[in-house]
């Protein structure tokens, strides 16, 4: 059977033999009750790696941040976050529905950040009439954007000055870590807590951890068995973080630089519009993407996306195989 080339996202990674191998090792217990200890032994990990006092696992990104929304807000409070920002867009109202949280969304500038003087703007008054603005929430990476680290120290200064928290939606941080070259304690370091995802680019099957003060832990915990998330033996998974950690994080350079070898490449065809290439994204806009789209599907290539299309690289994709995209790109147009 021919390989698919999958390149809608990164969650389409699948686990290693050596990662499945380390996972069915996995000591483990029941994690409602504290005693498993894969899980504390991840938490306990990510905890030092991004110098947080605690870390809770979860099942997922969105899951980490509906936590983060609960943990530092109440009714009424409101955040402020990108137009964009999956916090917002992506997660199905989880902040409003659940917690009756207001979101604020501002639009992003063109290198990913939220302008600061755009987000004073929207800080609600101390009055009665409004939402009482609680949260500010950065996201890194954004359509695959590194926010740099004069931005980030900018952005905790602000926070702190303005009486808000700041969290930090990290589905791809570990992205930014290698693009930037810094620990991943440099970012985090500049947040109040932030969610870390396990299953994108580090290849594992499921689960996201959320870190901040033992206090914050502490109540996001409580919130995670309320909404259902609380987990049993899920030290099988948390395994898998442990290993795709000591294992995968540098990795993440090969899909860089793939995702920049095929987007230089896709330049060289005329009809097709480059719009961005960051890390391991590249966005691309073309006349006929129906057509396109099923021409690479009857050649085993997935793309997703409407008006822009969205190639995600990822530690599945081989070089071969972004070759054989390339080609399948020029015989549509050719």
């Amino acid at each position: 059977m021919n390989k698919i080339i999958d390149l809608r996202s990164d969650t389409f990674t699948k686990p290693s033999k050596e990662m499945k191998e380390f996972m069915f090792k996995a000591p483990l217990g029941d994690d409602v009750y504290g005693e498993d200890p894969s899980v504390n032994a991840l938490e306990e990990k990510v905890a030092k790696l991004t110098k947080k006092e605690a870390a809770l696992f979860v099942t997922s990104g969105t899951q980490s941040n509906l936590l983060a929304l609960l943990s530092h807000c109440n009714r009424a409070d409101e955040y402020i976050c990108g137009q964009d920002a999956h916090i917002y867009k992506y997660e199905a109202g989880g902040g409003a529905v659940v917690g009756s949280i207001q979101p604020q969304p501002i639009e992003f500038e063109k290198d990913a950040t939220l302008d600061l003087k755009k987000v004073k703007d929207k800080i609600k008054p101390k009055d009665n009439h409004f939402a009482r603005t609680k949260l500010l929430c950065l996201e890194n990476t954004h359509h695959g954007q590194v926010l740099s680290m004069d931005y980030l120290k900018k952005a905790n200064k602000f926070a702190k000055k303005n009486n808000l928290l700041l969290h930090l939606d990290g589905a791809r941080v570990f992205n930014a870590v290698v693009d930037l070259d810094v620990k991943l304690s440099d970012i985090t370091k500049h947040f109040d807590s932030a969610s870390l995802c396990l299953s994108k680019g580090l290849g594992t099957p499921a689960g996201s951890v959320l870190v901040g003060s033992k206090e914050f832990i502490k109540e996001a915990r409580h919130y995670r068995k309320m909404i259902g998330g609380g987990l049993r033996q899920a030290g099988i998974l948390a395994s898998a973080g442990i290993y795709a950690l000591d294992n995968h994080i540098q990795d993440l350079k090969k899909d860089h630089k793939l995702a920049k070898y095929l987007a230089d490449e896709l330049r060289k065809i005329e009809k097709i519009t480059v719009v961005s290439n960051h890390t391991n994204m590249m966005f691309i806009q073309v006349d006929d993407e129906d057509k396109l789209k099923k021409h690479l599907e009857k050649n085993n290539i997935l793309i997703s996306g409407y008006g822009e299309l969205r190639l995600v690289i990822h530690r599945d994709i081989k070089k071969e195989d972004v070759k054989k995209t390339i080609l399948a790109f020029k015989s549509f147009y050719n």
